[in-house]
């Protein structure tokens, strides 16, 4: 029997409403027993947490590991060691890989990569349709008996309302969450930041925010009609954000995620940055009243998870005028800071709504294990420090992607240590 007691910490575990300093036992790869002045079992390791903060695993439910295919940008191991350093004990993975991740063949790739490098769980996500073309289904149950959690055609929409129905039914029949990438292509034609003030004081081709919000519209819809599972992945503007908020009060199944960088910066840091390429992602950065939209959303319940988008390029590839650069940037290794210094430390949500934000939420979202201290629960664990202070520098990440707007933030808050199956996890 493998047993580790943390002791002494502030444990936050919203599935159970706790918020107070308890010892936490972990033996055999699961939660053991929670209480005061708990007694560690003969054996057992014990990592004194007291100044610390104990919380479930977190989990992030939108990142590009890039394997297979672009290995050059980011691969499993070096994505799963940048999720450990940003405190994440486990990834949900996106499928736009070459070859897409739209069959049983590369879904156990990506798992028999992850099992040899086991610094974070990883939950493949398989496309909707094949090579994410938008015009056959991919075959779920296939998929689904190799290991992906939800399915998606992540980095492209679903354009067709007739496919995307039939996902959505289909879906059903395997409890299957369907991720959207929300956006109009002919609405964002050759666009390439927010459509706003800025764009127009830049010159440069605009995205209006309707490119999301008649996706969402349209997409409410379908899943009204089916029933089906629907997530908004990284929603941006304030009015999608009251779409998903009405159509939860009729009852569709709704849920959305935000990102770090959609609650914390607009369309005006392309200007204040100096149309640097680390600002260009999508969704755009919007406008300063979608951020507060956000971030109202965020204190209300709207809002399901944050996540990060990792998205990794290879710096050569960012390193031209904004307007040829790819989209995307990096967050892993930066989220979790970014929200203590500036969503909790910054007033806008509590300590608890925050873990929520990024444990419990993502896994009743996606249906993962974790999430929760529960005794009987799997033992992934992330221990966080509020008051240490880090400075954002790309070049430390364990990821091998650089390209992050925030890139010389002092930040108040950081993550501590992470806890896989009952055991701490040691980067090289």
């Amino acid at each position: 029997m493998s047993a580790h007691l943390i002791r002494g910490g502030r444990l936050v575990d919203p599935s159970q409403g706790l918020d107070e300093e308890l010892d936490l036992l972990l033996e055999d790869g699961v939660v053991a027993r929670l209480g005061a002045g708990l007694e560690p079992p003969p054996g057992a390791a014990v990592t004194d947490a007291r100044g610390l903060v104990v919380t479930p695993g977190l989990i992030d439910v939108h990142v590009h590991l890039r394997e297979p295919g672009h290995e050059y940008k980011e691969t499993v191991e070096s994505g799963l060691m940048a999720a450990a350093a940003g405190g994440f004990t486990a990834v949900a993975c996106m499928p736009n890989t070459e070859p897409v991740n739209d069959n049983r063949s590369v879904t156990e790739h990506v798992l028999r990569q992850a099992a040899r490098h086991p610094y974070a769980r990883v939950h493949p996500i398989g496309a909707i349709s094949k090579g994410q073309k938008g015009e056959e289904l991919a075959e779920f149950g296939e998929m689904v008996a190799a290991g992906v959690v939800a399915v998606s055609d992540d980095g492209w929409p679903v354009k067709n309302a007739h496919l995307m129905r039939r996902a959505l039914e289909y879906a059903r029949h395997f409890d299957l969450t369907v991720i959207q990438h929300a956006e109009d292509l002919e609405l964002t034609g050759d666009g390439v930041m927010h459509e706003g003030e800025w764009s127009t004081r830049l010159g440069l081709p605009g995205i209006p925010g309707a490119a999301e919000d008649v996706m969402v519209a349209r997409d409410l819809l379908l899943a009204e009609l089916t029933g089906g599972r629907y997530h908004v992945a990284h929603l941006s503007t304030g009015h999608s954000l009251e779409l998903v908020r009405e159509a939860r009060r009729r009852g569709v199944r709704v849920s959305c995620e935000v990102t770090p960088h959609h609650l914390l910066l607009s369309d005006r840091a392309v200007a204040e940055q100096s149309f640097s390429s680390h600002t260009k992602m999508k969704p755009p950065l919007r406008s300063q009243h979608d951020v507060e939209a956000l971030l109202a959303g965020l204190a209300d319940g709207t809002v399901d998870a944050i996540a990060s988008d990792h998205a990794p390029h290879h710096p050569d590839e960012k390193d031209v005028q904004f307007s040829a650069a790819p989209f995307g940037i990096v967050g892993l290794e930066t989220t979790v800071s970014l929200c203590l210094d500036r969503l909790v430390h910054g007033g806008v949500i509590p300590l608890p709504r925050l873990i929520e934000l990024l444990s419990t939420g993502p896994a009743r979202v996606l249906g993962l294990p974790g999430g929760s201290l529960a005794p009987g629960q799997v033992a992934d664990v992330t221990l966080l420090d509020l008051e240490r202070r880090i400075t954002v520098d790309p070049t430390t990440f364990r990821s091998k992607g650089r390209n992050t707007p925030f890139a010389g933030w002092t930040l108040r808050g950081a993550p501590a240590a992470t806890f896989l199956a009952g055991r701490p996890v040691t980067l090289p």
